[in-house]
Parts: structure tokens; C-alpha cells; sequence
């Protein structure tokens, strides 16, 4: 085999239209050798003769796109001190673009006997191993480029690429559970209606299907178990493992930003699929162990475990971080996406042993060119000690707030002093990130996640419903913060059903109306349930799979009108926080930017929000108090809307403001459905709300017959009564 000296980056496999550079950063090994297969699976060994700074590198002028191969590392093998080479095992690249095959658990796979971790076990696991391949990195983007859209503007949707497209009736058999079926007009018409701005996509990087869940005949369906970070996971690849996922994937990119749809991938840098002392040697654990994983100071033999899964990434290390990094960058440069939702990104933050906001990591982001530009989205919380930080990570990155989750949930189950915390979640959780100088966009809101009840799930059961994984219902969140409406489950009863549909509907207009982002999960708007499982990471089947053939229509339409009721008007989206400060109330004097009343209409004095009991409010928000300026530098207006709560289970009579507020009011959001027919409502008049509702009034301004072409009328026909009702 013709080999040349090549260079040492950049690391991984790089075809450049004659030949393939090598490159693989080792400092443990005394020798490495890159390993090819042919079709047949005979295997070619070229030894990696040129070594800088620790990066073994090769040039083969006649490898060509679509070549498998491996490394096997030589050193020392003393796991007592944390160096784990042993050149039996076929290890696979860590910069592998693209990887064929899957795991085939043999005990090969693993460097030491069953039963005895002392021992050390030199079978050959080339046969039941995965390959990396080299791709051609050169596809024809037509124009594409990322999508910049500002989170003000966002509704995130985060789906499963099999989850959401096994079942579709419209995709193509051959295209299901693929991301090209991510892709397919139908999906993406889907999105569209539903106003999504982005979608976030559960872990596309190659992962590894645990052999103890296959034992049970499960799998791995969530995919948070990495094992390439470069490479897009080959079994959503209709096309072929040998290359054309990267195809495929970057398709379907291209596919949706042509829609206008943000691409975020939920990622997975926090830990590996090698999992702990007695994991498999796949790759980084035989290359070089100390420096990729976070070892147990005083014992090396051991890991660090931030994560619950066995190893912690270790981010104290340059090529560990390094990696990261040109990871990230790759897949905005050369895959185009968007942004990145950070899994347990506390251990991300884990420089030394407490998480550190200022930690390195946090630092590299902070001044990359490319990474700092497009979203961050922190999980903010891992299971180690202190791990909660929700309202902790730097300006630059957004986060999932768990707190809005849990307050959001309570309230509308009817849950005892709740009012002032809802109050603030739903106004962007100013309490959390106002004072590092952050905007409400900081907090991604949601209600459900991949990781629990669905929303259907959540207004029909009390407690999980985990049997079909196995542990006997140990897995999965005990204390959900669900109701279900009366009776555990599926039932016939026509109150229930009809109280479900209203709380569903309750949530996602809270969640498309609050200040902050939106994140819906896949299916809620469509009345997916899961049996009551909060937890099916191990259920690729029926049970995870969005059934497309029992959608609630009524839901989806619903769903996608609130939604364009928040993309109309920015008031429901504000850049920047309320401050409510007071101003006098005379005639024809503004308001402040934010009101809120009690039922009676009456403002809110610290005693009623002290109220254990109070489960009814209603919020003022005043279009014109909105702070900025669009694109064209022109100040931000809109029309003002006035919001009612109403989690009780008795109906309620609201009491409308003053006419300073506003003199005519007009409903556009009836969770209840049940005064949808009134046209316009006087100030000061009596309204009555459905127990366990929502209502939404815009202010009413006829437009003046005689014709006016002012800028202020145009607005007014811009903004005016022309919101479509929402029942």
C-alpha cells in the first residue's frame, strides 16, 4: 500500500479528490496502525509512521470515498492506571465522518474476561465491530445556508427522526424512520402549519444500541449513547452506511431551510457508549483513555460519573475539548445546522469537580466565530452533585427551564400557591436570568419532553405506566406533576374526555403565549399518547411512534392559530422584560407595559398573590409598551391584549378593566370554547370563564369609515380586528 507522510490536520479521515489524509491523536501509544477492508471484510494494515505533537498521520494517494476502516493502537495496557491500549481491538476513529455496520456483542468487544476485570482478553473484535468510512465531503448545497432566526421569532419542535416518520401514511415505506423522511413535503407541510421555526432533532450522532437492552429484546431508541460525534447515525440512512447518510442528512437539511426551518441538534458531548471500567473498547478508550475520559484521581481503573451512564467526557483536556469543538463547528460549517441543544450540560461545565459557568469549554464557545453564532441550548443539569443550574449558564446560551415545566404543570392541575411563580414564568422568568443581563429569550419554556408524559399522557394519568421496559417501574420520573382528570387512563366518560381536551389545549396556549421560546414536543399537538410510559427510551415500536392515522385535527388546528396568533403579534414574543413601573393614570396617559388584575379587575396587591387558594388572574399586556425597533428602524407596536387564567374547577365571572385599558374588548382565544359568539365585550362588564380555562381578549378598535392613509391607520388595519377566533 502507497503511503505518504500527510500531515496532522486535520484530524480524522479528509479526501481531497485524489487521496485520503489520515490523522489520529494518541499520546498513550508506542505504535498505530490504520487498519482497511474491503468488501469482504480481509483487512490491509498500514502502520502510522509520522508522529507531531502526538497526532499519528498518513497520506494514501489511492484510497478513495467509501473505504472502511479501523485503528489499532499499541501501548501499554495497565487499567490500574488508566491506560487501556490493547491492539486486538478495532477501534473506531473519533473523527470518523461517516460509520457503517453496527455493534454485534461478542466478548471480543471488551478488553478483559467476563467475570474476571483483572484479565485482559485479546481476541480480535474487527468482525463485530463498526467501520469508519471515508466520504466524499463535496454536495451541491444549491445557495443553502444557515438560517439565523432570532429566537424571539422561534417555536422549536423537537421530534425523533424514526418517531416521527415510521408511521406517516404520506412518506414513502422505503423513507420512514429516515431523514429523508424528515424531509418529505408532507412533514414539513406539517411544521409549516404549525409555525415551527425550528426543528430540534433527538441525537443524530452514531450511537450504540446496548447489548443489556437488546437482552430484553428493547433498544436504544432516544440515542443518547454517542459513540461518533462526527458521523450522522447510519441507521436513519435510506440511501446506504458507506457515505450517502452524510448525503442524505445534509438533503434534508437543505430540504427544510428552503421551508424556512432552523435545523438544532440535540447533542451529546457529556459522555460515551463505552461506558465504565467494564464497558466495551470501542474507540476513545483505546486510544487514549486518560485523555478523553474524566478518571477518578486517586484510582485511575475507574470513571467519573456526572451522568448516570458509566464516564464522563473530560473537558479538562485540550484534544478532549478540542474535539468538541471541531465537532460543533463541523456540523454548522460543513452540515449546515443551526444550533445545538446541550445534553446534561452541567457536566460540560465540570472543569474540576463543582460546575463552573466559566469553566473552558464555556470560554472556547464564547470566542469561536463560528459556534458562538448560531443557538445554544443547555440542558442545565446532570446528576452530579450541584448539577441543577437552571439560570446559571452564561448570556450567550439559552436553557430549558425546568422551572416553567413544573410551575406551568401545577397550576393548571390546581396545585395551592402557585399564582406568583406561574405569574413569573410565564412573563419570561425574569427572576432567573434578568440580573446576568439576559433577555426572556433565554428560557426555552415547555411543558412536556421527550423525557416524560406527553401531553395527552399528562392530562390522563396520575402515575407512569413504565411495565413495557422491563424494571419493574423503577425507571422513569415518579413525581410527574400530572392529572388525569378524574380517571387513571383511557375511558369513554364524555366529561373527562372533553375536560383532557381542554387541558391540553390550556398548556399549549400557555406555552405559545408565554414570554420566552416555545418548545412543543413531536405529537403533542396531534394527541399522542404513550399508554402512560414517562419513559421510552427503550421502545423503538408502536408505543413511541407517533400514530398519524388517530390525529387530533381539532388540536392541530388549534395549535397552529395560537401559534399564529403569537408570530402576529410581538407582544406575546417581547425582547426585552416588563418592568410594570408606575405611571400616572390620567386620562389619555400610558399605561404601564404590564397589568395584573384580580377576577374583580381590580389590581393585584401582595395579599392576592399570597392567597394559597387563588387560582384565577388576569394579566394586561400593552402592545404599545413594547420596547425596539424593527428591521427598518421603525418603533415596535401592537394592539393590547388582555389574558385570563382560570385553573379552578367552578366556573368564574371575570370583571373587564376601565375603559382607560381599553373601551371594547373582542375574544380571540376560548380554550372552553363557550363565548366564542360574543363580538365585542364593554369595559367594566362581566364575563363568565369555564372552570379550568383559558381566555384571551384583544382590544377592539373599529376602523374609521371615512379612508385615512396615515401610517397610524395603516398599522391599525395591520393590527386591527382581524385575528382569526380560536374555539
Amino acid at each position: 500500500m502507497e503511503t505518504w507522510p500527510g500531515t496532522p490536520y486535520p484530524l480524522g479521515a479528509t479526501f481531497d479528490g485524489s487521496g485520503t489524509n489520515f490523522a489520529l491523536f494518541s499520546e498513550a501509544a508506542s505504535r498505530v496502525e490504520l487498519c482497511l477492508f474491503d468488501e469482504d471484510g480481509a483487512e490491509t494494515r498500514v502502520a502510522l509512521r509520522e508522529v507531531d505533537a502526538y497526532v499519528w498521520h498518513a497520506y494514501l494517494p489511492h484510497v478513495q470515498p467509501g473505504q472502511r476502516y479501523g485503528y489499532r493502537v499499541h501501548g501499554d495496557y495497565l487499567p490500574e492506571q488508566g491506560i487501556r491500549n490493547n491492539p486486538s481491538k478495532l477501534l473506531l476513529d473519533p473523527y470518523a465522518k461517516s460509520i457503517d455496520g453496527a455493534i454485534q456483542w461478542n466478548p471480543s468487544l471488551f478488553s478483559y474476561d467476563f467475570g474476571d476485570p483483572a484479565s485482559r482478553n485479546d481476541d480480535d473484535s474487527a468482525p463485530y465491530t463498526m467501520k469508519s468510512v471515508v466520504i466524499n465531503p463535496f454536495f451541491d448545497w444549491a445557495g443553502d445556508r444557515p438560517l439565523r432566526t432570532p429566537y424571539s421569532n422561534s417555536i422549536i419542535y423537537e421530534a425523533h427522526v424514526k418517531g416521527l416518520t415510521q408511521l406517516h401514511p404520506a412518506v414513502p415505506e422505503e423513507q420512514r424512520g429516515t431523514y429523508a423522511g424528515v424531509a418529505h413535503p408532507a412533514v414539513i407541510d406539517h411544521l409549516t402549519k404549525l409555525g415551527v421555526t425550528a426543528i430540534e432533532l433527538m441525537p443524530v450522532h452514531q450511537f450504540v444500541n446496548d447489548n443489556t437492552l437488546q437482552d430484553k429484546g428493547l433498544s436504544n431508541y432516544w440515542g443518547y449513547n454517542t459513540i461518533g460525534f462526527f458521523a450522522p447515525h447510519n441507521a436513519y440512512s435510506s440511501t446506504g452506511n458507506t457515505g450517502q447518510q452524510v448525503q442524505e442528512f445534509k438533503s434534508m437539511v437543505r430540504a427544510l431551510h428552503r421551508a424556512g426551518i432552523e435545523v438544532i441538534l440535540d447533542v451529546v458531548y457529556n459522555h460515551t457508549a463505552e461506558g465504565n471500567h467494564l464497558g466495551p473498547t470501542l474507540s476513545f478508550k483505546g486510544i487514549d483513555n486518560a485523555a478523553y475520559y474524566r478518571l477518578v484521581d486517586d484510582d485511575p481503573q475507574f470513571y467519573m460519573d456526572y451522568t448516570g451512564t458509566g464516564n464522563s467526557f473530560n473537558v479538562r483536556h485540550p484534544h478532549s475539548l478540542q474535539l468538541i469543538m471541531d465537532s460543533l463547528r463541523y456540523w454548522v460549517i460543513e452540515m449546515h445546522v443551526d444550533g445545538f441543544r446541550f445534553d446534561l450540560a452541567a457536566a460540560l461545565a465540570r472543569e474540576f469537580y463543582d460546575v463552573d459557568k466559566l469553566a473552558t469549554f464555556f470560554e472556547l464557545v464564547q470566542q469561536d466565530p463560528v459556534v458562538s453564532q448560531v443557538k445554544l441550548i443547555a440542558e442545565p443539569w446532570d446528576v452530579g452533585p450541584g448539577g441543577y443550574q437552571v439560570g446559571n449558564f452564561p448570556p450567550q446560551w439559552t436553557e430549558w427551564n425546568g422551572k416553567y415545566r413544573d410551575t406551568v404543570r401545577d397550576f393548571w392541575r390546581g396545585e395551592p400557591s402557585t399564582l406568583g411563580e406561574f405569574a413569573a414564568r410565564a412573563t419570561g422568568s425574569a427572576d432567573l436570568y434578568e440580573s446576568e443581563g439576559r433577555r426572556p429569550v433565554a428560557s426555552i419554556n415547555f411543558v412536556t419532553a421527550h423525557d416524560g408524559f406527553t401531553l395527552r399522557d399528562l392530562v390522563s394519568y396520575n402515575d407512569k405506566h413504565n411495565e413495557a421496559n422491563g424494571e419493574a417501574g423503577k425507571d422513569g420520573e415518579s413525581h410527574n406533576r400530572s392529572w388525569n382528570s378524574g380517571i387513571e387512563g383511557p375511558t369513554d366518560d364524555a366529561d373527562v374526555l372533553a375536560l383532557r381536551s381542554r387541558q391540553q389545549r390550556n398548556f399549549l396556549a400557555t406555552l405559545l403565549l408565554s414570554q420566552g421560546v416555545p418548545m412543543i414536543t413531536h405529537g403533542d399537538e396531534l394527541g399522542r399518547t404513550q399508554q402512560g410510559n414517562n419513559n421510552v427510551y427503550a421502545q423503538d415500536s408502536e408505543l413511541s411512534w407517533i400514530d398519524w392515522s388517530t390525529v387530533d385535527q381539532p388540536l392541530v388546528e388549534f395549535t397552529a392559530a395560537v401559534a399564529r396568533l403569537r408570530h402576529e403579534h410581538p407582544t406575546f414574543r417581547r425582547m426585552r422584560y416588563f418592568d410594570g413601573r408606575p405611571v400616572t393614570r390620567g386620562k389619555g396617559e400610558p399605561l404601564p407595559d404590564i397589568v395584573w388584575l384580580t377576577p374583580s379587575g381590580t389590581e393585584m396587591a401582595a395579599k392576592d398573590w399570597d392567597t394559597q387558594f387563588a387560582r384565577s388572574v388576569a394579566v394586561f399586556l400593552n402592545g404599545h409598551g413594547i420596547r425596539g425597533r424593527d428591521p427598518r428602524g421603525q418603533p415596535i407596536t401592537d394592539v393590547n391584549f388582555l389574558v385570563l387564567f382560570h385553573a379552578d374547577a367552578e366556573p368564574i365571572d371575570f370583571t373587564l378593566p376601565t375603559a382607560q385599558f381599553s373601551e371594547h374588548w373582542e375574544i380571540v382565544v376560548d380554550t372552553s370554547g363557550g363565548v366564542q359568539e360574543l363580538d365585542t365585550i364593554a369595559a367594566g362588564s362581566t364575563l363568565s370563564v369555564t372552570g379550568r380555562s383559558l381566555v384571551v381578549l384583544r382590544a377592539h378598535s373599529p376602523l374609521d369609515h371615512v379612508a385615512d392613509d396615515s401610517v397610524a391607520a395603516s398599522l391599525s388595519v395591520l393590527t386591527g380586528s382581524h385575528t382569526e377566533k380560536v374555539g
